[in-house]
């Protein structure tokens, strides 16, 4: 969360514990919502049955969020690379496009 003097102290609860986060005002929802996704993420790793201890399980879910992210960025980045000659393709097209018309203008 962002630092600012408006920062104020929010609860959140993860497996049981309840944390104390500064937060921006505008931001406590994307916290409760974080808080919310980690909470559910340790709940399904320590159902699992094969990690008890919470730091394990807190560790767990860490990479597991990380590896979601990395993927999500990975696939935003194979979009763009996928996207941007087709924009530069479409872009040269009305720039031909444009310039014919502007020759048959004169």
């Amino acid at each position: 969360m962002s630092r600012s003097k408006e920062n104020k102290p929010i609860a959140v609860t993860i497996l049981g514990e309840e944390y104390m986060v500064a937060c921006a005002p505008d931001e406590e929802e994307e916290l409760q919502a974080s808080a919310q996704y980690l909470h559910q993420k340790m709940r399904e790793i320590r159902t699992s049955g094969r990690i008890i201890s919470n730091e394990h399980v807190a560790v767990m879910a860490a990479l597991n969020i990380t590896h979601e992210m990395l993927q999500a960025q990975a696939e935003k980045e194979s979009v763009a690379d996928d996207i941007t000659p087709r924009l530069r393709s479409v872009r040269e097209k009305v720039e031909a496009a444009l310039n014919e018309s502007n020759q048959l203008e004169l």
